[in-house]
């Protein structure tokens, strides 16, 4: 739990330090993508990003109510839910044995409301966050590999991932585009300040404001075309001397 933790702290404390000026956390961490993408509640996700402890959860629990989410939100292409007995049969199971897991758990506490103790060797672990199957062995890990096989093509630990492990996995797609971001000064440009942001700003500002930015983009057009030029020209001569 220690490591999942610290992983999590460690990608919102970088996201935040690539965030754009004008810019808050609000505007680049959408709680619905990243519940939709890692499984965690929306209100776990929030008080994730707050830096709250998540409420306990069964193990069981928490992968029968992904089971139910990656139906409900990964769709089939025209837009319907995977049925029980597609993916049952994906991994050699009845419609029955996996509908009966679902409907036999759908009962029970919610995971605001403290769980029961399990076996340890149920819970992924606590030092490393390693995403892995609930049981070794056992009709449970078989479900899981099979249910994360059908719909991620290989078993990943996604159905029993802790929340921390989850969340902080979803945010890298959003840190990842932050570093592009920040290495294209350009993108972040268009990002940050958008063309028509600053259109529609236009009329806010004083004309010497106004001036000031005509001028920046335009030094910033000019450097771009010489750089493409001095570019052209060096091919030009390569060329020639051949």
């Amino acid at each position: 739990m220690r490591e999942t933790r610290r992983a999590l702290a460690e990608t919102l404390s970088r996201i935040g330090s690539l965030i754009g000026d004008g810019q808050s956390r609000d505007d680049v961490l959408d709680v619905e993508q990243l519940s939709n993408e890692s499984g965690v509640p929306r209100d776990v996700v929030r008080m994730l990003l707050d830096g709250e402890e998540p409420p306990a959860e069964d193990i069981t629990d928490r992968i029968v109510r992904r089971i139910v989410h990656l139906r409900e939100t990964r769709l089939r292409p025209d837009g319907t839910r995977h049925s029980y007995d597609e993916i049952a049969a994906s991994y050699g199971a009845s419609r029955a044995s996996l509908s009966n897991l679902v409907n036999s758990r759908r009962k029970t506490p919610s995971p605001q409301t403290p769980s029961r103790p399990v076996p340890s060797e149920q819970v992924p672990s606590e030092q490393t966050g390693e995403r892995r199957p609930a049981r070794s062995g056992g009709p449970l890990a078989s479900t899981q590999a099979g249910i994360e096989t059908f719909f991620f093509g290989q078993p990943n630990g996604w159905l029993s991932a802790e929340p921390q492990a989850s969340l902080d996995n979803a945010l890298q797609s959003v840190l990842h585009g932050l570093e592009g971001e920040a290495a294209d000064p350009m993108a972040r440009l268009r990002s940050t300040h958008g063309l028509r942001e600053l259109a529609a700003r236009a009329p806010q500002l004083a004309e010497e404001e106004l001036q000031l930015v005509t001028d920046w983009i335009d030094t910033i057009l000019q450097r771009r075309n010489a750089q493409r030029v001095r570019g052209t020209e060096l091919d030009s001569s390569h060329t020639e001397g051949h």
